[in-house]
Protein backbone atom coordinates (compact mmCIF):
# COMPACT_ATOMS: atom_id res chain seq x y z
CA UNK A 1 0.00 0.00 0.00
CA UNK A 2 1.07 3.61 -0.43
CA UNK A 3 0.78 6.39 2.20
CA UNK A 4 -2.87 6.99 1.38
CA UNK A 5 -3.82 3.41 2.28
CA UNK A 6 -4.56 2.50 -1.33
CA UNK A 7 -3.02 -0.82 -2.43
CA UNK A 8 0.06 -0.39 -4.60
CA UNK A 9 -0.71 -0.42 -8.30
CA UNK A 10 -4.33 0.69 -7.75
CA UNK A 11 -5.62 4.20 -8.49
CA UNK A 12 -6.64 6.59 -5.74
CA UNK A 13 -10.38 6.54 -4.92
CA UNK A 14 -10.89 9.81 -6.80
CA UNK A 15 -9.12 8.37 -9.79
CA UNK A 16 -11.29 5.28 -9.64
CA UNK A 17 -14.42 7.40 -9.54
CA UNK A 18 -13.19 9.32 -12.55
CA UNK A 19 -12.48 6.07 -14.33
CA UNK A 20 -16.01 4.91 -13.52
CA UNK A 21 -17.43 8.10 -15.04
CA UNK A 22 -15.21 8.00 -18.11
CA UNK A 23 -15.30 4.27 -18.78
CA UNK A 24 -16.12 3.27 -22.33
CA UNK A 25 -19.92 2.86 -22.41
CA UNK A 26 -19.55 0.04 -24.93
CA UNK A 27 -17.45 -1.89 -22.41
CA UNK A 28 -20.13 -1.79 -19.73
CA UNK A 29 -22.99 -4.30 -20.03
CA UNK A 30 -26.23 -2.85 -21.36
CA UNK A 31 -29.49 -3.36 -19.53
CA UNK A 32 -29.91 -7.11 -19.48
CA UNK A 33 -32.85 -9.46 -19.35
CA UNK A 34 -33.46 -10.52 -15.72
CA UNK A 35 -33.86 -14.16 -16.74
CA UNK A 36 -30.59 -14.05 -18.69
CA UNK A 37 -28.89 -12.77 -15.53
CA UNK A 38 -30.45 -15.62 -13.54
CA UNK A 39 -29.00 -18.13 -16.03
CA UNK A 40 -25.59 -16.47 -15.77
CA UNK A 41 -25.76 -16.61 -11.97
CA UNK A 42 -26.80 -20.27 -12.14
CA UNK A 43 -23.82 -21.15 -14.35
CA UNK A 44 -21.27 -19.06 -12.45
CA UNK A 45 -22.60 -20.05 -9.05
CA UNK A 46 -22.40 -16.48 -7.77
CA UNK A 47 -23.91 -13.06 -8.40
CA UNK A 48 -22.14 -10.01 -9.78
CA UNK A 49 -20.47 -8.07 -6.98
CA UNK A 50 -17.13 -6.59 -8.05
CA UNK A 51 -15.66 -4.12 -10.48
CA UNK A 52 -12.27 -5.19 -11.90
CA UNK A 53 -10.45 -2.96 -9.37
CA UNK A 54 -12.46 -4.38 -6.49
CA UNK A 55 -11.86 -7.97 -7.64
CA UNK A 56 -8.11 -7.38 -7.97
CA UNK A 57 -8.00 -5.81 -4.50
CA UNK A 58 -10.05 -8.63 -2.95
CA UNK A 59 -7.69 -11.18 -4.52
CA UNK A 60 -4.64 -9.13 -3.44
CA UNK A 61 -3.41 -9.13 -7.05
CA UNK A 62 -2.00 -6.08 -8.87
CA UNK A 63 -4.58 -4.66 -11.26
CA UNK A 64 -2.20 -4.90 -14.20
CA UNK A 65 -1.67 -8.64 -13.63
CA UNK A 66 -5.39 -9.22 -13.09
CA UNK A 67 -6.12 -7.49 -16.43
CA UNK A 68 -3.51 -9.65 -18.18
CA UNK A 69 -5.11 -12.82 -16.80
CA UNK A 70 -8.59 -11.63 -17.78
CA UNK A 71 -7.59 -10.79 -21.36
CA UNK A 72 -5.56 -14.00 -21.69
CA UNK A 73 -8.69 -15.99 -20.86
CA UNK A 74 -10.36 -14.27 -23.83
CA UNK A 75 -12.67 -11.79 -22.12
CA UNK A 76 -13.06 -8.13 -23.18
CA UNK A 77 -12.28 -5.13 -21.01
CA UNK A 78 -15.40 -4.18 -19.05
CA UNK A 79 -14.38 -0.74 -17.81
CA UNK A 80 -15.56 -0.41 -14.23
CA UNK A 81 -18.79 -2.32 -14.57
CA UNK A 82 -19.77 -4.36 -11.53
CA UNK A 83 -19.70 -7.66 -13.45
CA UNK A 84 -17.32 -9.97 -11.58
CA UNK A 85 -18.17 -12.56 -8.97
CA UNK A 86 -16.57 -14.24 -5.99
CA UNK A 87 -15.52 -17.05 -8.34
CA UNK A 88 -13.47 -14.54 -10.37
CA UNK A 89 -11.73 -13.38 -7.21
CA UNK A 90 -10.91 -16.97 -6.19
CA UNK A 91 -9.56 -17.77 -9.67
CA UNK A 92 -7.35 -14.68 -9.63
CA UNK A 93 -6.05 -15.54 -6.18
CA UNK A 94 -5.26 -19.13 -7.18
CA UNK A 95 -3.43 -18.20 -10.38
CA UNK A 96 -1.45 -15.46 -8.67
CA UNK A 97 -0.74 -17.84 -5.79
CA UNK A 98 0.96 -20.27 -8.17
CA UNK A 99 3.26 -17.42 -9.25
CA UNK A 100 3.96 -16.34 -5.69
CA UNK A 101 4.79 -19.91 -4.68
CA UNK A 102 7.28 -20.18 -7.53
CA UNK A 103 5.38 -23.04 -9.18
CA UNK A 104 4.73 -20.94 -12.29
CA UNK A 105 6.47 -17.91 -13.71
CA UNK A 106 4.21 -14.96 -14.51
CA UNK A 107 4.47 -15.51 -18.30
CA UNK A 108 3.68 -19.20 -17.79
CA UNK A 109 0.64 -18.35 -15.67
CA UNK A 110 -0.61 -16.07 -18.45
CA UNK A 111 -0.08 -18.95 -20.90
CA UNK A 112 -2.13 -21.24 -18.65
CA UNK A 113 -4.94 -18.67 -18.66
CA UNK A 114 -4.73 -18.24 -22.44
CA UNK A 115 -4.62 -21.93 -23.35
CA UNK A 116 -7.47 -22.75 -20.97
CA UNK A 117 -9.54 -19.83 -22.20
CA UNK A 118 -9.08 -20.65 -25.88
CA UNK A 119 -9.87 -24.33 -25.43
CA UNK A 120 -12.94 -23.89 -23.27
CA UNK A 121 -14.27 -20.99 -25.37
CA UNK A 122 -14.52 -23.28 -28.38
CA UNK A 123 -16.08 -26.01 -26.28
CA UNK A 124 -18.68 -23.63 -24.84
CA UNK A 125 -19.57 -22.23 -28.27
CA UNK A 126 -19.99 -25.73 -29.66
CA UNK A 127 -22.21 -26.81 -26.77
CA UNK A 128 -24.47 -23.80 -27.17
CA UNK A 129 -24.61 -23.90 -30.97
CA UNK A 130 -24.99 -27.64 -31.49
CA UNK A 131 -26.38 -28.91 -28.21
CA UNK A 132 -28.41 -26.48 -26.16
CA UNK A 133 -29.86 -24.71 -29.20
CA UNK A 134 -31.43 -27.94 -30.40
CA UNK A 135 -32.82 -28.76 -26.96
CA UNK A 136 -34.34 -25.42 -26.11
CA UNK A 137 -37.01 -25.13 -28.78
CA UNK A 138 -40.05 -23.73 -26.89
CA UNK A 139 -42.47 -26.62 -26.29
CA UNK A 140 -45.45 -24.30 -25.99
CA UNK A 141 -46.45 -21.11 -27.83
CA UNK A 142 -45.54 -17.99 -25.90
CA UNK A 143 -42.57 -19.52 -24.08
CA UNK A 144 -39.18 -17.97 -24.78
CA UNK A 145 -36.01 -19.95 -25.40
CA UNK A 146 -34.54 -18.43 -22.25
CA UNK A 147 -37.44 -19.72 -20.13
CA UNK A 148 -36.83 -23.23 -21.48
CA UNK A 149 -33.05 -22.94 -21.11
CA UNK A 150 -32.99 -22.25 -17.37
CA UNK A 151 -34.31 -25.62 -16.09
CA UNK A 152 -32.32 -27.43 -18.80
CA UNK A 153 -29.07 -25.79 -17.74
CA UNK A 154 -29.92 -26.48 -14.11
CA UNK A 155 -30.16 -30.21 -14.89
CA UNK A 156 -27.25 -30.48 -17.31
CA UNK A 157 -24.66 -28.25 -15.64
CA UNK A 158 -23.45 -30.61 -12.86
CA UNK A 159 -23.31 -33.59 -15.24
CA UNK A 160 -21.39 -31.69 -17.95
CA UNK A 161 -19.02 -30.27 -15.34
CA UNK A 162 -18.18 -33.73 -13.99
CA UNK A 163 -17.69 -35.09 -17.50
CA UNK A 164 -15.43 -32.16 -18.45
CA UNK A 165 -13.20 -32.76 -15.41
CA UNK A 166 -13.08 -36.50 -16.18
CA UNK A 167 -12.01 -35.98 -19.81
CA UNK A 168 -9.47 -33.33 -18.79
CA UNK A 169 -7.90 -35.68 -16.24
CA UNK A 170 -7.77 -38.48 -18.84
CA UNK A 171 -6.10 -36.20 -21.38
CA UNK A 172 -3.72 -34.84 -18.75
CA UNK A 173 -2.69 -38.37 -17.78
CA UNK A 174 -2.03 -39.27 -21.42
CA UNK A 175 -0.02 -36.11 -22.07
CA UNK A 176 1.97 -36.56 -18.86
CA UNK A 177 2.78 -40.11 -19.85
CA UNK A 178 4.21 -38.93 -23.16
CA UNK A 179 6.38 -36.35 -21.41
CA UNK A 180 7.65 -38.81 -18.80
CA UNK A 181 8.68 -41.23 -21.54
CA UNK A 182 10.59 -38.53 -23.46
CA UNK A 183 14.25 -39.38 -23.87
CA UNK A 184 15.51 -36.08 -22.47
CA UNK A 185 14.37 -32.62 -21.43
CA UNK A 186 14.72 -31.20 -24.94
CA UNK A 187 12.42 -33.87 -26.34
CA UNK A 188 9.63 -32.61 -24.10
CA UNK A 189 9.36 -29.47 -26.22
CA UNK A 190 11.13 -30.38 -29.48
CA UNK A 191 10.01 -33.87 -30.44
CA UNK A 192 10.37 -36.13 -33.46
CA UNK A 193 6.87 -36.73 -34.78
CA UNK A 194 5.04 -37.64 -37.93
CA UNK A 195 2.90 -34.64 -38.90
CA UNK A 196 0.01 -34.86 -41.38
CA UNK A 197 -2.59 -32.59 -42.92
CA UNK A 198 -5.78 -33.94 -44.50
CA UNK A 199 -7.54 -31.48 -46.78
CA UNK A 200 -10.92 -31.63 -48.53
CA UNK A 201 -10.53 -31.03 -52.28
CA UNK A 202 -12.65 -28.31 -53.88
CA UNK A 203 -14.00 -26.98 -50.60
CA UNK A 204 -14.08 -23.38 -51.87
CA UNK A 205 -16.39 -24.41 -54.72
CA UNK A 206 -18.61 -26.23 -52.26
CA UNK A 207 -19.03 -23.10 -50.15
CA UNK A 208 -20.59 -21.36 -53.17
CA UNK A 209 -22.89 -24.25 -54.02
CA UNK A 210 -24.17 -25.50 -50.67
CA UNK A 211 -26.54 -23.82 -48.28
CA UNK A 212 -24.99 -22.73 -44.98
CA UNK A 213 -26.70 -25.50 -43.01
CA UNK A 214 -25.57 -28.17 -45.51
CA UNK A 215 -22.02 -26.83 -45.41
CA UNK A 216 -22.01 -26.89 -41.62
CA UNK A 217 -23.24 -30.50 -41.60
CA UNK A 218 -20.53 -31.52 -44.09
CA UNK A 219 -17.76 -29.88 -42.04
CA UNK A 220 -19.05 -31.45 -38.83
CA UNK A 221 -19.22 -34.90 -40.45
CA UNK A 222 -15.66 -34.53 -41.79
CA UNK A 223 -14.26 -33.35 -38.47
CA UNK A 224 -16.08 -36.10 -36.56
CA UNK A 225 -14.88 -38.82 -38.94
CA UNK A 226 -11.31 -37.53 -38.87
CA UNK A 227 -11.25 -37.18 -35.07
CA UNK A 228 -12.60 -40.70 -34.56
CA UNK A 229 -10.14 -42.31 -37.00
CA UNK A 230 -7.13 -40.41 -35.68
CA UNK A 231 -7.93 -41.33 -32.08
CA UNK A 232 -8.82 -44.96 -32.82
CA UNK A 233 -5.51 -45.66 -34.55
CA UNK A 234 -3.22 -43.97 -32.05
CA UNK A 235 -2.73 -40.48 -33.45
CA UNK A 236 -3.50 -37.14 -31.85
CA UNK A 237 -5.71 -34.54 -33.48
CA UNK A 238 -4.04 -31.14 -33.10
CA UNK A 239 -6.68 -28.93 -34.68
CA UNK A 240 -9.43 -28.71 -37.27
CA UNK A 241 -9.69 -25.86 -39.77
CA UNK A 242 -13.06 -26.52 -41.38
CA UNK A 243 -11.88 -28.19 -44.58
CA UNK A 244 -8.59 -29.42 -43.11
CA UNK A 245 -7.36 -31.36 -40.08
CA UNK A 246 -3.88 -31.52 -38.60
CA UNK A 247 -2.80 -34.62 -36.69
CA UNK A 248 0.44 -36.08 -35.38
CA UNK A 249 1.64 -39.56 -34.50
CA UNK A 250 4.68 -40.91 -32.70
CA UNK A 251 5.49 -43.32 -35.53
CA UNK A 252 5.50 -43.18 -39.32
CA UNK A 253 3.43 -46.36 -39.60
CA UNK A 254 0.66 -44.95 -37.42
CA UNK A 255 0.49 -41.70 -39.41
CA UNK A 256 0.48 -43.60 -42.72
CA UNK A 257 -2.31 -45.95 -41.61
CA UNK A 258 -4.48 -43.02 -40.48
CA UNK A 259 -3.93 -41.12 -43.73
CA UNK A 260 -4.95 -44.06 -45.90
CA UNK A 261 -7.95 -44.90 -43.71
CA UNK A 262 -9.16 -41.31 -43.94
CA UNK A 263 -9.11 -41.46 -47.74
CA UNK A 264 -10.72 -44.92 -47.84
CA UNK A 265 -13.48 -43.93 -45.42
CA UNK A 266 -14.40 -40.70 -47.19
CA UNK A 267 -14.26 -42.40 -50.59
CA UNK A 268 -17.09 -44.68 -49.42
CA UNK A 269 -19.25 -41.67 -48.49
CA UNK A 270 -20.99 -40.19 -51.56
CA UNK A 271 -21.76 -36.96 -49.68
CA UNK A 272 -18.07 -36.20 -49.12
CA UNK A 273 -15.64 -34.58 -51.56
CA UNK A 274 -12.26 -36.14 -52.32
CA UNK A 275 -9.45 -35.88 -49.79
CA UNK A 276 -5.71 -35.35 -50.08
CA UNK A 277 -3.11 -35.96 -47.39
CA UNK A 278 0.47 -34.81 -46.96
CA UNK A 279 2.80 -35.92 -44.18
CA UNK A 280 6.38 -35.48 -43.06
CA UNK A 281 8.58 -36.81 -40.28
CA UNK A 282 10.95 -34.71 -38.22
CA UNK A 283 11.48 -32.48 -35.22
CA UNK A 284 8.59 -30.24 -34.25
CA UNK A 285 8.17 -27.65 -31.53
CA UNK A 286 5.06 -27.99 -29.37
CA UNK A 287 3.41 -24.95 -27.80
CA UNK A 288 -0.03 -24.68 -26.17
CA UNK A 289 -1.23 -27.89 -27.82
CA UNK A 290 -0.10 -26.82 -31.31
CA UNK A 291 2.93 -27.85 -33.38
CA UNK A 292 5.36 -25.66 -35.32
CA UNK A 293 8.49 -25.94 -37.45
CA UNK A 294 9.79 -26.95 -40.86
CA UNK A 295 8.32 -30.46 -40.54
CA UNK A 296 4.83 -28.95 -40.17
CA UNK A 297 5.45 -26.59 -43.09
CA UNK A 298 6.65 -29.45 -45.29
CA UNK A 299 3.58 -31.58 -44.48
CA UNK A 300 1.37 -28.62 -45.40
CA UNK A 301 3.21 -28.08 -48.73
CA UNK A 302 2.97 -31.77 -49.61
CA UNK A 303 -0.77 -31.63 -48.97
CA UNK A 304 -1.17 -28.70 -51.34
CA UNK A 305 0.51 -30.60 -54.23
CA UNK A 306 -1.05 -34.02 -53.57
CA UNK A 307 -3.50 -35.29 -56.21
CA UNK A 308 -6.99 -36.03 -54.97
CA UNK A 309 -7.47 -39.21 -52.93
CA UNK A 310 -3.73 -39.71 -52.46
CA UNK A 311 -1.18 -39.51 -49.66
CA UNK A 312 2.21 -37.88 -50.24
CA UNK A 313 5.06 -38.38 -47.75
CA UNK A 314 8.55 -36.95 -47.48
CA UNK A 315 11.83 -38.86 -47.65
CA UNK A 316 12.28 -39.06 -43.89
CA UNK A 317 8.88 -40.66 -43.32
CA UNK A 318 9.49 -43.05 -46.22
CA UNK A 319 12.86 -44.05 -44.71
CA UNK A 320 11.25 -44.85 -41.33
CA UNK A 321 8.55 -46.98 -42.98
CA UNK A 322 11.30 -48.95 -44.72
CA UNK A 323 13.41 -49.27 -41.57
CA UNK A 324 10.39 -50.51 -39.59
CA UNK A 325 9.61 -53.17 -42.21
CA UNK A 326 6.31 -51.53 -43.16
CA UNK A 327 7.36 -50.84 -46.76
CA UNK A 328 9.98 -52.31 -49.11
CA UNK A 329 13.15 -50.49 -50.11
CA UNK A 330 12.18 -51.13 -53.73
CA UNK A 331 9.49 -52.96 -55.66
CA UNK A 332 12.09 -55.56 -56.68
CA UNK A 333 12.62 -56.34 -53.00
CA UNK A 334 8.87 -56.51 -52.52
CA UNK A 335 8.60 -59.26 -55.14
CA UNK A 336 10.77 -61.52 -52.99
CA UNK A 337 9.09 -60.96 -49.63
CA UNK A 338 5.68 -60.55 -48.10
CA UNK A 339 4.26 -58.83 -45.05
CA UNK A 340 4.69 -55.23 -46.16
CA UNK A 341 1.76 -52.96 -45.27
CA UNK A 342 2.49 -50.10 -47.64
CA UNK A 343 3.85 -49.38 -51.09
CA UNK A 344 5.89 -46.28 -51.96
CA UNK A 345 6.35 -44.77 -55.39
CA UNK A 346 8.85 -41.93 -55.99
CA UNK A 347 7.57 -38.85 -57.79
CA UNK A 348 9.51 -36.15 -59.57
CA UNK A 349 11.55 -33.86 -57.37
CA UNK A 350 10.13 -30.38 -57.21
CA UNK A 351 10.92 -27.08 -55.53
CA UNK A 352 8.76 -26.29 -52.51
CA UNK A 353 8.45 -22.65 -51.52
CA UNK A 354 10.64 -21.88 -48.52
CA UNK A 355 11.90 -25.46 -48.18
CA UNK A 356 14.03 -26.06 -51.29
CA UNK A 357 13.75 -29.14 -53.49
CA UNK A 358 11.90 -32.16 -52.10
CA UNK A 359 11.17 -35.63 -53.47
CA UNK A 360 7.60 -36.64 -52.63
CA UNK A 361 6.68 -40.30 -52.32
CA UNK A 362 3.22 -41.59 -53.18
CA UNK A 363 1.97 -43.82 -50.35
CA UNK A 364 -0.54 -46.58 -50.98
CA UNK A 365 -1.70 -49.77 -49.34
CA UNK A 366 -0.15 -52.97 -50.65
CA UNK A 367 -2.62 -55.40 -52.12
CA UNK A 368 -2.86 -58.75 -50.37
CA UNK A 369 -0.99 -61.50 -52.26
Amino acid sequence: MDDSGTPAGEPEPAAREAADRNADPAAAPAEEDPLALRIEQLILGAERRYTPFQAARAADVPMELAARFWRAMGFPDIGQARALTEADVIALRRLAGLVEAGLLSEPMAVQVARSTGQTTARLAEWQIDSFLEGLTEPPEPGMTRTEVAYPLVELLLPELQEFLVYVWRRQLAAATGRVVQAADDEEMVDRRLAVAFADLVGFTRLTRRLEEEELGELVEAFETTAADLVAAHGGRLIKTLGDEVLYVADGAGTAAEIGLRLIETLANDPTMPELRVGMALGTVTTRMGDVFGNTVNLASRLTSIAPKDTVLVDGALRAELVAAGDAPESEKEADNASGYRFALQPLYQRPVRGLGVVEPWLLSRRASP
